[in-house]
Formats: C-alpha cells, structure tokens, sequence
C-alpha cells in the first residue's frame, strides 16, 4: 500500500490564490520526484471543537483559513528518496527560492506528519 504525507496549515484568508500559486509552482516537483497525487484543499466547513480542532492545531486566527493537504506516495521508500532529493535540490532549484515561490503561511504553525497506509476502499 502507499504512503501518505499530510499537512495542516492556517493561511491568512488573503493569500488563498497565493496558496493556490505556490501549490502550482511546486506541487509539479513532488510527481517528478515520485509522488502519485499530490491535493491542496481550502477550509469550507471547519467547526470549532469543544475540546480540540483543525483551528485550535494550527493557531488559525480569525482572518485565516484551514489548508488541509496531502501527498500521495507509492510506498515509504520512493518518499524517504524524494526527500533527501528535495534536501540536494533546494540548493539550487528555483521552486525553492521564497522570492520566486514565496510561502503564503506561517510554515512554524503548520502541522505534518507521514502515515502508512493501513486500508484503502
């Protein structure tokens, strides 16, 4: 089974072409890497818990939305190798450079995390 990456992010309401923009200029890196789908997605129904919630993770204030993200990978392997090549090329691809793609959240509040796909339907 495949591998998942998965990310939640508050990005100010503002900057939601900015996410869609950075998301174009490098989400195509992640397919030429190895990665099977890559999937951006904007907050659309996103309740307040009593407890704990998407918001309350990422510290999401009242001008920002919830990003929830994730990419698809064919197993843990490809990923770890798409990694590491990520490491090498942020050295000198372009898609790295924050004054060419910059970032339109804070990335210290985003959340992340890899998971082992255990059941698919």
């Amino acid at each position: 089974m495949g591998y998942i990456d998965g990310f939640v992010m508050a990005v100010p309401t503002a900057n939601r072409q900015a996410f869609i923009d950075h998301a174009r200029g490098f989400d195509g890196l992640l397919i030429e890497l190895g990665a099977t789908r890559v999937v951006e997605c904007w907050g659309d129904d996103v309740p307040d818990g009593k407890h704990t919630d998407f918001r309350k993770a990422v510290k999401a204030k009242d001008d920002e939305a919830v990003a929830f993200s994730w990419i698809e990978w064919p197993d843990k392997a490809t990923r770890d190798q798409a990694m590491a090549r990520m490491d090498e090329l942020a050295k000198t691809d372009s898609r790295f450079d924050p004054d060419k793609n910059p970032i339109p959240f804070d990335g210290k509040r985003m959340i992340f995390g890899g998971f082992e796909t255990v059941y698919e339907i």
